[in-house]
């Protein structure tokens, strides 16, 4: 199994056992980006995570909207960008661009 078919299976699992459960997906990068496009997190109501999307400050915005999408349903697209002076400050080797798309696991 590849590493995004375990975390689907991971969530899948969670939602199984009754939890609310969010995926967010890398779905474009540009520059440097810790995480290539395919990279998934999954995120319980709970607050139990799989996977990862970024790093630093990012993996923790995405697990705020996360909890969000579960809590309306509603899919959101977040651009996250950063320059290379500024990414050290927030927990990155780099900067760069990301797109990452979260949707509810139904």
């Amino acid at each position: 199994m590849s590493g995004t078919e375990d975390i689907l299976s991971i969530a899948r699992g969670w939602h199984d056992a009754g939890e609310r459960v969010a995926i967010a997906t890398v779905v474009e990068t540009w520059g440097s980006s810790p995480r290539p496009a395919g990279s998934r997190l999954a995120v319980t109501e709970s607050g139990r995570l799989a996977g990862s999307v970024s790093g630093g400050c990012i993996e923790g915005a995405v697990a705020d909207i996360a909890k969000q999408v579960m809590n309306t349903g509603t899919p959101q697209l977040l651009d996250f960008g950063i320059t290379d002076e500024r990414a050290w400050e927030v927990g990155l080797a780099c900067g760069g661009k990301l797109k990452v798309f979260v949707e509810p696991l139904s």
